[in-house]
């Protein structure tokens, strides 16, 4: 099963997919801006983390192809 080759699509998803999340998490906090601030928060709480595992996402892919 490990020797599967994995899609484009599968390789871009583990790579910034939690960065296309916090950026969707930055968005709602955004334009839920004064509303909800229990929603507001906890959005951007969420903007915080997804960054923060992207982050090492990205840096993780990079230091992996650097490797090769």
């Amino acid at each position: 099963m490990e020797n599967q080759r994995l899609s484009k699509l599968d390789i871009w998803r583990e790579k910034y997919g939690a960065l296309v999340i916090a950026l969707a998490c930055l968005y709602s906090a955004i334009s839920s801006w004064g509303q909800n601030w229990i929603l507001t928060s906890v959005l951007v709480f969420g903007t915080f983390v997804c960054g923060i595992f992207s982050f090492f996402d990205i840096k993780r892919a990079l230091m992996e192809k650097g490797s090769r």
